[in-house]
């Protein structure tokens, strides 16, 4: 498979294209949490982003496989992106070694009140994206946070290029077996390492690129300890990389964050911020007509829909947003859901911030050049 014919425009999957850039919301345990998939399609949302880790652990794989994948498990027909747990290493047993612990060979976890310990190797990991049927399967890395001192960052990047290595052999060998096509195969993406060393980071992308991968991914942790964007990490390391290779921001998902990361080059982006931000009631909206608004400015708002100065607000969240809560439902209204704790709340506060991302993803393929916009699809459920 091509990756992508074009991986600064588009890419090319076994189940859609996905217009470049593009923001994947996390359907983490294979549900964007509070949405089905007619409500991810009216949004406009045109892939998701899983992970492998919690899969693995909850539905379990067995159970995703009897289910008929994660495509039709979830009732989902678009493309799916499938994390390989590299981040669950640093969240949870980087910040916490009494979970478990990481080796060359991979990660031991014993999640919290069970008997039995998870094993994840570079090989299972793609095993089970493989079988769980994703369009771009990841490389199990050993992510780190930037501030990891010298010699962690650097034993992160020899164990996730050796990792890189063995994913790659995993995944040619269960793509022959399989008997799949170039044209039929899933895309293999790796992860660049490094923290915030330039040496680190252009040792893990050239010897990545030496092994081969159709497209690569920012890892790390990509905010400081303040919780500013490592913008010049960042672009530092997209340099790194020939432009024909798609390259994915993993984690960035605020607003602002990912439109420096894609005039940064980047041009996927992953993140539970928006639709947690949602569920808690801060919710996003443009100044201007998106299509018209420069993004160079403050280019939007937080609504925080628990505000009393909300309770009998007679308008939609954004006057410039045409997703299905804003053209149906008052912010007063859902001043209301939110307080007295009503499911539909997060559905409609979730149906609007990724309507937001997707308007957003769009605006920046106008700035370069793209005439490309996603409108929202009428559901048959309007509530």
């Amino acid at each position: 498979m091509d990756p992508g014919c074009d991986g600064n425009r588009y890419l090319d999957l076994l189940h859609g294209q996905l217009l470049l850039p593009v923001f994947l919301p996390d359907a983490t345990r294979g549900v964007v949490r509070s949405l089905d998939s007619a409500d991810l399609r009216g949004c406009g949302v045109d892939g998701v982003m899983m992970n492998t880790f919690h899969l693995m652990q909850r539905p379990g794989s067995t159970t995703v496989h009897a289910l008929g994948g994660l495509h039709r498990m979830a009732g989902w027909d678009r493309p799916i992106v499938t994390d390989s747990g590299g981040f669950q290493i640093y969240s949870l047993i980087h910040e916490n070694p009494r979970n478990g612990s990481i080796s060359n060979k991979g990660l031991v976890y014993r999640p919290q009140g069970a008997r039995a310990r998870i094993n994840l190797s570079p090989e299972k990991s793609i095993q089970l994206q493989l079988r769980y049927g994703a369009d771009v399967v990841y490389c199990l890395d050993d992510c780190t946070h930037v501030d990891s001192p010298f010699e962690s960052q650097q034993e992160s990047v020899r164990r996730t290029v050796e990792w890189s290595r063995r994913g790659k052999l995993e995944f040619d060998r269960s793509v022959e077996q399989m008997g799949l096509s170039d044209e039929k195969r899933p895309l293999l993406f790796a992860v660049i390492q490094g923290g915030g060393s330039r040496a680190l980071r252009k040792w893990c992308a050239d010897a990545l690129l030496e092994i081969g991968f159709d497209g690569f991914g920012y890892g790390g942790w990509p905010l400081d300890g303040d919780g500013n964007l490592l913008i010049d990490v960042i672009a530092y390391t997209y340099e790194l990389v020939p432009s024909r290779f798609p390259m994915h921001a993993l984690g960035v998902g605020h607003p602002a964050n990912l439109v420096e990361s894609f005039r940064a080059g980047y041009t996927l982006f992953d993140s539970a911020l928006p639709t947690r931000d949602a569920r808690r009631g801060r919710l996003y909206g443009f100044r201007e007509e998106p299509s018209v608004l420069n993004l160079r400015d403050d280019f939007f708002s937080t609504v925080y829909v628990q505000d009393k100065k909300h309770i009998k607000a007679d308008r939609p969240i954004s006057a410039h947003c045409d997703c299905l809560c804003c053209r149906h439902y008052s912010l007063g209204y859902l001043h209301h859901l939110f307080e007295i704790h009503d499911c539909l709340y997060q559905r409609l506060a979730t149906i609007h911030n990724l309507r937001f991302m997707v308007q957003l993803t769009a605006r920046l393929r106008l700035e370069a050049g793209q005439a490309q916009v996603v409108l929202p699809e009428e559901s048959n459920r309007e509530t």
